[in-house]
């Protein structure tokens, strides 16, 4: 018997798919479009005027010590977010899993953090580490450490790399719980009545039998930790000091809104896109050949 859906009307299962394919194409493809078009003018503030600058833009851009600055950041930045998001969801995951009592409020209270917006988020954060009114900052003060993250720049990028993975962590969370949840106990428990300690047990058993979940992770965390961490930089530090947390996606920010840069920032916007691009190819060429589907 065949599952296949068979639509007696040759149009309706485009009609079905056009609203979709609409919200697309008007949220994704156009404003993208748009970026590549606008990265190869010359146009004023007010974007009255333009000029056909070629890839003079891409080189001005690619050549500015700053926007390499910039990137270096993103890629220390990107790089911890996501070992610290997995790794936390990874083992909160774990002992969620667990046969133990109250588990049902555990995994609640785990979950809510995702719902945070990333600028209240931000604001938690800096109520905790706030040099002056922050818990722990005060803290730190006081028993000699001189924490001040709104004039070190190490302590800055600690702070946000703290914050942006903290959110994270839920989504993170809620995945491991469920592909722990849908492993056979039975295999487990044939490899403890074989003699397989439990550390045995996980990495020989349990990480394989994850690994389509950790990938799927990996790969969302890569966007996040690129794309949608803007909130957390912006109500904590904005950039500074001095640059330490312009992330690429801030610097874009930066350059189009503030600065007003219009073609610089849509390069920016371009060469970010085209990174992601190339880190999700490369997962998929290189990294999906380890997964046990």
């Amino acid at each position: 018997m065949s599952r296949r859906a068979i639509f007696p009307n040759r149009l309706l299962p485009y009609l079905l798919v056009a609203p979709q394919m609409a919200v697309v194409l008007v949220f994704f493809y156009w404003p993208a479009a748009q970026a590549v078009v606008q990265a190869t003018l010359r146009q004023d503030p007010f974007g009255l005027h333009s000029q056909f600058v070629w890839f003079e833009n891409f080189s001005r851009v690619l050549t500015n010590p700053f926007y390499l600055g910039s990137l270096r950041v993103t890629l220390v930045f990107a790089v911890a977010v996501i070992a610290l998001a997995m790794s936390v969801g990874l083992v909160l995951a774990i002992h969620a899993d667990r046969q133990v009592r109250g588990a049902t409020i555990y995994k609640t209270l785990l979950i809510w953090p995702y719902a945070i917006a990333p600028a209240v988020a931000a604001a938690l954060w800096l109520f905790i580490f706030h040099p002056t009114i922050g818990m722990l900052g005060r803290t730190l003060v006081r028993n000699g450490i001189n924490w001040d993250y709104t004039l070190n720049d190490q302590h800055a990028l600690l702070l946000v790399i703290i914050a942006a993975a903290w959110r994270q962590v839920s989504y993170n969370f809620i995945f491991f719980l469920a592909g722990l949840q849908s492993i056979p106990p039975s295999l487990v428990e044939a490899a403890a009545v074989d003699g397989a300690g439990s550390r045995q047990r996980f990495w020989k058993i349990i990480f394989p039998l994850l690994s389509p979940t950790t990938f799927f992770l990996l790969i969302v965390n890569i966007i996040y930790a690129f794309f949608d961490t803007f909130g957390v930089i912006h109500a904590l530090t904005r950039g500074g000091p001095g640059k330490a947390t312009e992330t690429l996606i801030y610097k874009v920010y930066t350059d189009g809104v503030i600065n007003l840069d219009l073609g610089g920032s849509a390069v920016q916007s371009v060469v970010l896109l085209a990174v992601v691009i190339v880190l999700t190819a490369v997962q998929f060429r290189y990294i999906e050949r380890k997964v046990h589907y």
